[in-house]
């Protein structure tokens, strides 16, 4: 196996001078230009040479802020100016000019396979090529002492990048592998012989090792007792990068295991890390948008409505509060399709639920803007309803994966676990429209809300029996993810007694410190468009 090894003095040399300046050229050693230069195909830009000598020296200094800048802004700008349309030269072409750096080869193939996903379409070849690079990545994190030795150092946002890149490409490659009747014989023959490539074993174990190399649990069990996680950490789990990849591991373990279709693992995973609110490391909005949506996925399959908007609200208030920032980013078109999904699957759980929860006005004025209408059509009920929730969660729901790959039988995970999710939905939808109606009373007969309803009174017992039961459910209030007590998730409560109906309804008070300050804010407003 191949081993990582820096070349110091080369890399002092490299660094010298070119840290204060836009491009690198002038400051590269004679003797490894001169190298670089004879074996560079002339078709590469200068500007691109320029930028990948200078991504390598910043590397090797260790300055973070600048591979950020050339790996967040300076790649794309370059991308958008020489390969929109075609891939970015190739990993040996371009080694003379990094020392022939294995570990640094191996970020730019993550990076060039990376566009080739995002710009272009990519061939089956290349999909194996680039699980096969993120396994000398890994292997060389895993394996390799010089990676601690030299204390290498990776921004914490391209860290998050790679786990979650990782992640999308084995659920992009299964979904490609299970479409089998696209499939020409050639293909099927080309998968056959590839069968261990991304395989979910591979997936899985390459997560674990990463969470058991820096000792990331421990770390997180330390910060929740208040201790120093760096007396558990170990020799890696000091360091930056395996820091960085332990921890989010764990999120990505939360969305491997979703994809999965196993939701109770999927939250076990989490078991520590929002006790310890990410002590280590920054918090960087695309893994908290990731995190919450898997979360809050996978309360709503267990059918944790109330938790799942709970958990969705906090993510939709931080893209709102920094949403100036965020659309200066690369990954705002993400983040805008994450945001539209989430509030998709909040509103068949806020239908569901029939009961306010912790959500600020503007958001409830967004989704309103976004699904008031699919939101009124599903608080009446009816086989109109029941599409319209089938249409949210399509849309709203992950990708999900099949793990095992049968060559003769296409698959169709998706519409497995939409099938499951709609059988509880189907007997959830008639609940509203017997609430609507018993809200205006205190008592009732059994027989006159049959009217009303226009069912016969078996019928109606059946659904009353239905609504109470699905007005509760587990609800978390401390502890982990998993942990809850039972509560009522409607704002209405009943009990039959014989052929009487017993109505409470359980009234919130009204927030007025929020009406103020808002109706105080728009007055201003006003003020000040009449001043104008």
């Amino acid at each position: 196996m191949a081993t990582y090894d820096f070349d110091q003095d080369n890399g002092v040399d490299l660094v010298v001078g070119a840290l204060d300046n836009a491009l690198y050229d002038s400051d590269i050693p004679k003797v490894i230009q001169s190298e670089a230069t004879q074996q560079l195909s002339q078709d590469i830009p200068t500007d691109v040479r320029d930028y990948i000598s200078y991504f390598y020296s910043v590397f090797l200094a260790k300055k973070n802020h600048e591979m950020h800048a050339c790996y967040e802004s300076s790649f794309n700008k370059l991308t958008d100016k020489y390969y929109r349309n075609s891939a970015w030269p190739e990993a040996e072409t371009i080694a003379p000019l990094v020392n022939h750096d294995l570990f640094f080869l191996a970020i730019y193939k993550e990076l060039y396979f990376r566009h080739c996903y995002s710009k272009l379409q990519p061939t089956k070849e290349q999909r194996v090529q680039s699980y096969e690079n993120y396994c000398e990545f890994f292997r060389l994190v895993l394996n390799s002492d010089d990676i601690a030795r030299n204390d290498v150092q990776l921004p914490t946002h391209y860290i998050w990048d790679v786990i979650d890149e990782f992640i999308y490409q084995f659920q992009s490659f299964c979904t490609y592998r299970n479409r089998l009747s696209k499939k020409s014989e050639q293909e099927l023959n080309f998968l056959k012989q590839n069968c261990q490539v991304w395989n979910s074993y591979d997936v899985l174990n390459v997560l674990y090792s990463l969470i058991q190399k820096s000792k990331m649990i421990d770390q997180l069990k330390a910060a929740k007792q208040g201790q120093d996680p760096n007396t558990v950490a170990g020799d890696f789990g000091k360091l930056q990068i395996y820091r960085a990849l332990g921890y989010f591991s764990i999120i990505g373990l939360l969305r491997v295991h979703c994809l999965l279709g196993d939701f109770t693992l999927a939250l076990q995973m989490l078991e520590h890390v929002d006790s310890a609110k990410q002590l280590f490391l920054p918090r960087l909005t695309a893994c908290y948008l990731s995190k919450n949506y898997y979360v809050g996925f996978a309360y709503m399959m267990l059918r944790r409505y109330s938790d799942a908007i709970n958990t969705f609200v906090p993510a939709l208030d931080v893209i709102a509060r920094t949403k100036q920032l965020n659309s200066k980013s690369s990954q705002f078109d993400q983040f805008s399709k994450k945001v539209d999904q989430i509030y998709a699957l909040m509103t068949i759980c806020y239908a569901v639920c029939q009961k306010s929860e912790s959500a600020s006005q503007n958001l409830h004025n967004t989704m309103r803007e976004k699904y008031g209408e699919q939101l009124a059509v599903i608080s009446h009920g009816g086989p109109e309803a029941l599409s319209v929730v089938e249409e949210l969660f399509v849309f709203g729901c992950p990708k999900f994966i099949n793990a095992l790959t049968d060559y003769e039988v296409e698959e169709e995970p998706q519409l497995h676990h939409r099938e499951i999710f709609m059988l509880d939905i189907k007997n959830q939808l008639a609940a509203p429209v017997v609430r609507s109606y018993m809200k205006l009373y205190t008592t009732m007969s059994i027989e006159k809300l049959g009217t009303f309803l226009q069912v016969d009174t078996a019928t109606l017992r059946r659904q009353l029996i239905v609504a109470k039961q699905k007005s509760k459910q587990y609800r978390n209030t401390s502890g982990s993810l998993l942990e809850g007590e039972i509560t009522n998730s409607s704002d209405l409560d009943f009990a039959l007694h014989r052929d009487v109906i017993k109505i409470a309804e359980a009234k919130t008070s009204r927030k007025y410190a929020d009406w103020f300050v808002r109706n105080t804010y728009k007055y201003h407003s006003l003020q000040d468009q009449s001043r104008t």
